[in-house]
């Protein structure tokens, strides 16, 4: 049988082997104390008897001689029985005197004791009571108990006061008697703790740690329900309703399990379509700014391709020198390189995105981007400033979904700008693009000089389907989807505005362990 340290039984051991032995210690000692009081109590008693029988027997040799006691110790054998009586009742010193209060006869060795048991004698005497006293103090069986005990009487001889008797015992021999029965008591309890904590030990094994043993195995191994639950009835006791109660709950946890299995299986499906939904509201909403886009790029792609038929209809003409006609020819070249950059950029914004993530630099996406506004008409007249102070802007993203929220925020931005300024129309439309890195993140705010966003409508930016543009200028998805992006990629998304002032929006974007890279 094995008893690991913190195990149950070995907890059950010593607790039940200290209780047995409190109880068996605190029962001897209790024992004892009864047997020493006892004894000492059985010692009193002998030393009244004593001090009747040497009353008796005084009495009758003063009879015997002439009333009186003197010359008592010359009387013949008188000691020796005297001496004979001591040691039968366990006493070693004895000190009698007579009527008047003299010393007439003593025996045993009191040493300095012995004036304070003449003058005992003298008070028993003249006062004609008994008196008990305990002497000093020695070990005893446990604990500190007395180490003498003096006993004073007078005494009496057919009805007449003949003198007064004191003695004494020491009680050493009975402690020591005592220890000596102790030890054999000892041994007994000790045999005795072993016996019952064995017992105890294999009541306890069968009737709880095994249970308890069963139900850790069953608990442990615990994968779909155990037979062995169903194999016969448990007891009645508390471990038997411990063993009906994880019965049940196993049960439900089985049928709980079965239908967390069939909502996980559920919520898949359902995570699977809200990824495509979302997906697809992001394309949605990209083509719709491609849509956009493509207006602005049909007017700058129509002064080119006029510029291209231009010099195609002078090289028809075929009265110019090969250096004009090669110089015609660069012309072309460089303006067809221009429309087909302009449709490239175009089309691969509107093209479906990858969402596998990637390191993007922050700073080339915003100049790409700004670079994919200037052909626009609506950004004619506004001015965009770029202080992109960042020196770490490597952030883990998709490149195309990036540059969407940018996009979307600054088509946003002009749009707002549109609506603002003199009659003149001339009033200075500024889009101010910073970048700064923050902790382990960079920052980038985009300012404009909008109209702003009434205060009561702040927190509705970011809602689908929220928009304050006209019919048909614009889906109200924008906004939500920049949000669902930037939220996707771990970072955050905000507004400030001063209505009648403009608008700001800052974006803030964990970096990438390999952002440590500064960048120009």
């Amino acid at each position: 049988m094995r008893f690991p340290f913190y195990s149950l039984r070995t907890g059950i051991v010593a607790c039940l082997t200290f209780l047995i032995l409190s109880a068996m210690l605190l029962i001897n000692v209790v024992m004892v104390k009864f047997s020493e009081r006892d004894l000492i109590d059985a010692k009193v008693e002998m030393g009244r008897i004593l001090i009747l029988t040497m009353g008796e027997r005084v009495g009758y040799e003063a009879i015997r001689r002439d009333g009186t006691l003197n010359g008592l110790g010359s009387v013949p054998r008188f000691g020796e029985k005297i001496s004979q009586l001591l040691r039968m009742g366990g006493y070693s010193s004895v000190l009698v005197v007579n009527s008047t209060g003299s010393r007439v006869f003593g025996l045993g060795s009191w040493g300095k004791r012995e004036e304070e048991a003449f003058i005992r004698s003298r008070q028993a005497l003249t006062r004609q009571k008994s008196s008990l006293e305990f002497l000093g103090e020695i070990w005893g069986v446990i604990w500190l108990a007395p180490e003498m005990v003096r006993m004073s009487a007078p005494f009496f001889f057919e009805g007449r006061l003949m003198g007064a008797v004191t003695v004494c015992a020491d009680l050493g021999p009975l402690y020591q008697g005592l220890r000596k029965s102790e030890r054999i008591i000892l041994i007994y309890i000790c045999l005795n703790a072993v016996i019952l904590v064995l017992f105890g030990i294999y009541l306890l094994s069968r009737t709880v740690v095994k249970p308890i043993h069963r139900l850790l195995t069953i608990t442990e191994e615990f994968e779909e329900w155990p037979p062995i639950f169903d194999q016969g009835e448990s007891s009645r006791n508390e471990i038997g309703q411990l063993f009906r109660s994880l019965k049940m709950m196993l049960k439900r946890l089985e049928t709980n399990k079965q239908e967390l299995k069939t909502n996980i299986s559920s919520l898949k499906e359902a995570n699977l379509e809200i990824k495509k939904a979302q997906n697809e509201i992001i394309q949605s909403e990209k083509m719709a700014t491609a849509g956009r886009l493509a207006t602005g790029v049909a007017h700058e792609i129509g002064n080119p391709l006029s510029i291209v038929l231009g010099y195609l209809e002078l090289l028809k003409g075929g009265e110019l020198r090969d250096e004009e006609r090669n110089d015609f020819v660069v012309r072309i070249e460089s303006e067809v390189t221009r429309i087909n950059r302009i449709i490239r950029d175009l089309l691969d914004f509107s093209k479906p995105s990858s969402a596998a993530h990637e390191e993007t630099g922050i700073h080339q996406l915003i100049t790409e981007t700004v670079k994919m506004l200037d052909p626009q008409p609506m950004m004619g007249r506004i001015e965009i400033r770029l202080e992109l102070r960042a020196k770490k802007d490597v952030v883990c993203a998709g490149m195309a979904q990036l540059k969407q929220v940018f996009l979307n925020i600054m088509i946003n931005a002009a749009d707002a700008m549109m609506d603002t300024g003199s009659s003149d129309g001339l009033s200075p439309k500024v889009l101010e693009i910073e970048t700064e890195n923050e902790a382990n993140s960079i920052v980038i705010s985009l300012a404009d000089t909008g109209i702003g966003i009434p205060p009561g409508e702040l927190g509705r930016v970011f809602d689908p389907f929220y928009t304050t543009k006209e019919p048909g200028k614009g889906t109200g998805l924008g906004l939500s989807v920049c949000y669902t992006i930037i939220e996707g990629l771990g970072g955050t998304i905000r507004a400030e505005s001063i209505y009648g002032k403009g608008s700001k929006f800052i974006v803030n974007i964990p970096l990438t362990a390999n952002s440590g890279i500064e960048t120009q």
